[in-house]
């Protein structure tokens, strides 16, 4: 089982990069997805979320209104659009999974891809 995040890159402030995330092993089909995020010399933090039929997301406040978050079952995967990106959006990017509802916990996610780095430049 495994889940394996792609996208990442440098880019300049007000940039957009798409993150995908695609998983292997399994049908995540009825799981929760989320994005999380670890600045440099920081704490994993959420970024967000989106229910098992792809119908409800959610946002941390840092990205809401930047980040859309959207999946297709059928490929099993997931993206993170990420526009009007920010120096402090730098870090590096985790897809998760989860057998439950969308959460913003990170301790409550079974599966995690290996990280993408995203680096914006002022």
């Amino acid at each position: 089982v495994q889940l394996q995040a792609s996208g990442g890159g440098s880019v300049q402030a007000g940039g957009s990069l798409r993150l995908s995330c695609t998983g292997s092993g399994r049908t995540f089909s009825s799981y929760s997805m989320g994005w999380f995020r670890q600045p440099p010399g920081k704490e994993r933090e959420f970024v967000a979320a989106i229910n098992w039929s792809g119908t409800n997301a959610l946002y941390s406040d840092s990205v809401k209104g930047r980040f859309t978050i959207s999946r297709v079952k059928a490929t099993n995967t997931m993206d993170l659009q990420m526009d009007s990106l920010k120096p402090e959006d730098t870090a590096v990017y985790y897809c998760a999974a989860r057998n439950g509802a969308r959460a913003s916990d990170p301790r409550g996610y079974d599966y995690w891809g290996q990280g993408t780095q995203v680096t914006v430049s002022s």
